[in-house]
């Protein structure tokens, strides 16, 4: 892994995504490594070497801190294209620096992560008037998780995300995807009650994006797995039917239950 150490001009760029007014982005790059991952795509970096680099953005606290006086309030989504909470986090601290200066002026945020990491800011997190921590789980396999997010904190581990900061007074949900198509109907009541036992009242959810080179980057992590890769290549690779399908079919399973289900684009 290269760890470079890199100063940037600006730290909040507008955001386009529901809720979110600004992102914010401590790392360029991120150590998850994550096979279906699209942020290379959208950053315009060779997928290549995704994973095998990560910037550090060693002044952005700084920036933030001068941007903030400036900026109207918003909410800031804490990231877009990285992991704030990825392994090199734990040494510069980058994100909780950040978090600092947001609450001085108590910007509301929106986290997004499938980190563990996130844990060890949970003082300074649940000092704010709106925050949200949101956690990615696109499976509850944990065997099927380790070989695409080869990288990421169990599942396990995320959540004890969600208990510990809903424990805190700080509300939570999931960011339920890529949903993996292994995933089948009569397992969605469970996992729906796995959610709402951890706290979460809203479930944001969505697919798998093939941008260039996502599909061969999932082929090649599944691999090892050829049965799991056949469910792959029939279910989603070939079809966007399982997705259509599935979003119907929780989409009907909460109308029983007290959780909110909306679609991430």
């Amino acid at each position: 892994m290269k760890i470079r150490q890199i100063n940037c001009k600006t730290a909040l760029s507008p955001s386009k995504l529901p809720g979110i007014d600004y992102s914010l982005n401590p790392y360029r790059g991120c150590e998850h490594s994550c096979a279906y991952c699209y942020a290379p795509n959208v950053l315009k970096i060779n997928r290549e070497i995704w994973g095998d680099f990560v910037d550090v953005k060693v002044n952005i606290p700084f920036i933030l801190s001068r941007e903030l006086k400036m900026k109207k309030r918003g909410v800031v989504g804490i990231s877009t294209v990285t992991d704030p909470y990825q392994p090199v986090e734990k040494k510069f601290k980058i994100t909780r620096y950040c978090l600092e200066q947001l609450l001085k002026h108590d910007f509301p945020i929106n986290i997004q992560t499938k980190s563990s990491i996130v844990n060890r800011d949970i003082d300074l997190i649940s000092k704010f008037s709106n925050a949200e921590v949101m956690v990615s789980i696109a499976t509850l396999n944990d065997n099927e998780r380790q070989l695409l997010e080869p990288y990421s904190s169990s599942i396990e581990e995320r959540l004890d995300i969600l208990r510990s900061y809903s424990n805190a007074g700080v509300r939570v949900s999931v960011f339920f995807g890529p949903i993996y198509p292994t995933i089948k109907n009569e397992e969605i009541t469970e996992i729906l009650k796995i959610f709402t036992d951890c706290g979460v009242s809203e479930i944001m959810i969505d697919k798998f994006h093939f941008r260039t080179g996502v599909i061969e980057s999932i082929k090649s992590a599944l691999t090892k797995n050829p049965d799991l890769l056949e469910i792959f290549l029939k279910n989603i690779f070939k079809t966007d039917k399982f997705h259509s399908e599935f979003r119907k079919n929780i989409k009907g399973f909460t109308r029983k239950n007290k959780i909110k289900i909306v679609d991430a684009f």
